[in-house]
């Protein structure tokens, strides 16, 4: 279902707010989002928060999804809305807070120049700003030398969520985008395409509210999973080429 959905007819970028139960939050991401002059969509992802209503309260462009999908689900229908009403660019930016609306532009610079993915790392520089912890900053290690092994690309941040895509990936991606902890993988279907993928340095924050989707609980699981993606990703040749 879409509330008040139109698309703005001089906007070439769209920012993609994928948000499940970031009632605390989402509308400080939106204000932000739009203080820096970028259209957007909240795909809101089956909440069962108040996000939704604090959407239509403050006249936010919404999709809503009538079930959760997980996040790849809700990502790609940010891409398919992009791709229907041809955006030029479309840029995931999180719900809940973490991610920085000052380094959309650079983001957008990377598609401009040449890049089909552009993702916003952490860990390119040395700032103070939010790492996560010192397990998932282990997963982020094993991901990365997963990603330059199986697909030769040197990625420091592959679980990031704040990334841009140009038309080729966005058209990739609304056709088919992993679900289950997508980040990654997509990076590596990006790759198998021979599209470009850059990184560019970024800071984050913690998050303002919600729950992480990935616990202890889950991090082996997570990890197996993410690993054999990335590999069956790598090596296959049944993905198409545009």
């Amino acid at each position: 279902m879409i509330d008040e959905v139109q698309p703005a007819p001089d906007s070439r970028v769209l920012v993609i707010i994928p948000a499940y139960n970031e009632q605390d939050s989402i509308l400080d991401v939106v204000t932000s989002v739009k203080s820096a002059g970028y259209d957007y969509i909240v795909v809101n992802d089956g909440s069962s928060d108040a996000t939704l209503e604090i959407c239509r309260m403050h006249g936010i462009r919404v999709l809503s999804l009538p079930n959760n999908l997980g996040i790849g689900g809700a990502v790609q229908a940010g891409h398919m809305f992009a791709r229907e009403f041809d955006y030029d660019i479309d840029i995931q930016f999180d719900g809940d807070g973490q991610h920085d609306s000052a380094y959309l532009c650079g983001l957008v610079e990377q598609i401009q120049n040449g890049a089909d993915l552009a993702v916003g790392s952490r860990y390119l520089d040395a700032s103070d700003g939010f790492k996560s912890t010192l397990l998932r900053r282990i997963g982020q290690i094993w991901l990365s030398g997963c990603l330059r092994l199986f697909c030769g690309v040197r990625i420091t941040d592959p679980t990031s969520g704040l990334r841009a895509c140009g038309r080729r990936a966005i058209s990739l991606y609304a056709d088919d985008y992993p679900i289950d902890y997508p980040e990654p993988e997509s990076i590596a279907v990006a790759v198998r395409q021979g599209y470009t993928v850059r990184e560019i340095p970024v800071t984050m924050h913690e998050r303002q509210g919600g729950v992480s989707s990935i616990d202890a609980l889950s991090s082996i699981y997570y990890m197996v999973k993410v690993t054999l993606a990335i590999i069956i990703a790598a090596f296959n040749t049944g993905r198409r080429r545009s």
